[in-house]
């Protein structure tokens, strides 16, 4: 049978995909086909490239990302990404859809059409800064002949690649719970909470086609800038796993069936 697993965007709060990719696989679950966004999507490539888990979290405990963005000086944002290509293609030498061990999709925004686009072939690298380009806050990527922003403004779960691949298995892991328990104390918690939940409720009916719902309650603390809670979130994603047993019983019962 075949499995999708499918990884929503969150900022920082995707590291948690990382630590459920971890336990599923722990449980002898591996996905034949990956989608993500944002967030999701890189942590996808990483995983379909042939990292493990742990390798992922250790990279990104080490690595000073302020290194890898610049400020935008009269441009549509606050920030410019560009210069993160060069820790992509360290990390990503082949650059290259076809050359990942997992097939992934990658979903992006192109902001000027107004529609969501998946990459799943050619070049790797921008698709991926494009479908994690926060708009406000990163000037959007400009790719071939169309402009992109995040992948989460339009689809932050984007399970239709792997239904149109009619797999037999769809995982969800969703990083931005409904509720949450942290304080909006400022004009930025406010404007990430709306754009989380916009977000969420587009996010329901995919939800509800997956098998197995991965969705830990406790990661909605975390701000999506949070990268120095790293090993913190991983916990989290591997730990909500474990604690689904029964779950994880009905998938296993699919597998065999």
């Amino acid at each position: 049978m075949k499995i999708g697993l499918v990884l929503s965007g969150g900022g920082a709060r995707g590291i948690m995909h990382l630590g459920v990719i971890k336990a599923l696989q722990e449980k002898g679950i591996r996905p034949d086909y990956i989608a993500g966004t944002s967030a999701g999507a890189i942590a996808g490539a990483l995983i379909a490239h042939g990292y493990t888990p742990d390798d992922v979290l250790g990279i990104l405990l080490k690595t000073n990302f302020l290194k890898y963005i610049r400020p935008s000086f009269n441009g549509p944002g606050l920030l410019r990404m560009h210069k993160a290509e060069e820790l992509y293609r360290e990390l990503l030498p082949h650059n290259s859809f076809e050359k990942l061990q997992i097939p992934l999709f990658v979903a992006a925004t192109d902001i000027e059409a107004g529609e969501i686009v998946y990459f799943d072939s050619g070049e790797l690298i921008y698709p991926l800064m494009a479908s994690s380009c926060l708009p406000g806050i990163f000037e959007p990527i400009r790719y071939k002949t169309q402009l992109f922003v995040d992948g989460a403004v339009l689809n932050n779960l984007p399970i239709e690649p792997l239904l149109d691949k009619k797999v037999d298995i769809i995982i969800g892991a969703n990083c931005n719970p409904s509720s949450q328990d942290k304080p909006l104390t400022s004009t930025r918690n406010v404007v990430e909470r709306s754009l989380m939940l916009a977000a969420r409720n587009k996010t329901q009916e995919r939800l509800r086609q997956c098998h197995l719902v991965i969705e830990p309650k406790e990661v909605g603390r975390f701000d999506i800038f949070d990268v120095r809670k790293a090993r913190e979130i991983f916990t989290i994603g591997y730990r909500e796993v474990l604690k689904s047993p029964e779950q994880l019983m009905y998938l296993e019962k699919l597998l065999l069936s």
